[in-house]
């Protein structure tokens, strides 16, 4: 397995990327997988040669590259006052028309790699689920599917929320709900439904049990192994069947 860092030009600067392709002479699908708001750090690394084991070539940005390259928190814990004070510095720099330019970048340098068949899906968690969501509106041409878990904000009030680009999305998708996440109550859950079956999309979605918003991210202190592993599952299931 091959595991490196790469630095891919956007439309607002250099955004610093772990890039891990399986191991082989092969080809392989390629995917962007979109972190919560902890940003790119060990857990995902892990999770990204995880992934490339089960065949993919993968892509891990920097979401908040436009502030500084990665690592970005000093001693990141979720539920620590510093780390909850340095979310909200961070998360203005994520805004839906710099992730809109990101994703053109991203799907670009996987496709211009020789290990890629030309074949690009996405996946994201927490704030990563709706830029998975965006990347399939931007890209509907070349992203094939889109996953996302507990994923935030999803169908929202807010004029420009993911929801809204339904019609544009041409993956297939998957979501996973968590059971507990103020985030995405089942209001919210229904809206987003509803907005993808009048968009015409193809979908499945699932509220996991017991589960609650961050369980898929093993430094999250609400973990849930069991059913991260279930997440995982459908994970690799969506994107083997969309984009084979």
């Amino acid at each position: 397995m091959i595991e490196k860092q790469v630095d891919i030009k956007t439309a607002d600067g250099v955004c610093d990327c772990d890039l891990i392709i399986p191991d082989g002479n092969g080809k392989w699908p390629g995917v962007i997988l979109y972190t919560d708001i902890g940003g790119r750090r060990p857990v995902f690394t892990e999770m990204a040669k995880r992934l490339a084991g089960d065949g993919f070539v993968v892509l891990v940005p920097n979401p908040f590259y436009r502030v500084g390259p990665a690592p970005v928190y000093e001693n990141f814990k979720f539920g620590e006052e510093k780390t909850t004070a340095r979310m909200g510095e961070l998360r203005p720099s994520v805004t839906p028309a710099g992730i809109e330019k990101d994703a053109h970048a991203f799907v670009e340098f996987l496709l211009a790699q020789k290990e890629v068949n030309g074949r690009i899906g996405t996946a994201g968690y927490c704030m990563g689920g709706g830029m998975a969501m965006r990347t399939a509106a931007a890209e509907p041409g070349k992203v094939g599917a889109a996953v996302s878990f507990h994923g935030s904000q999803l169908a929202s009030d807010v004029p420009d929320s993911p929801h809204t680009l339904a019609s544009k999305i041409k993956a297939r998708m998957y979501f996973g709900f968590a059971i507990e996440d103020r985030t995405m109550p089942s209001e919210a859950v229904q809206k987003l439904k509803d907005a993808l079956d009048a968009g015409g999309v193809n979908y499945d979605g699932e509220v996991y049990a017991g589960a609650r918003h961050g369980w898929c991210v093993k430094d999250h202190n609400v973990y849930h192994e069991h059913q991260a592993e279930h997440a995982w599952h459908h994970l690799v299931e969506t994107l083997k069947e969309s984009l084979a």
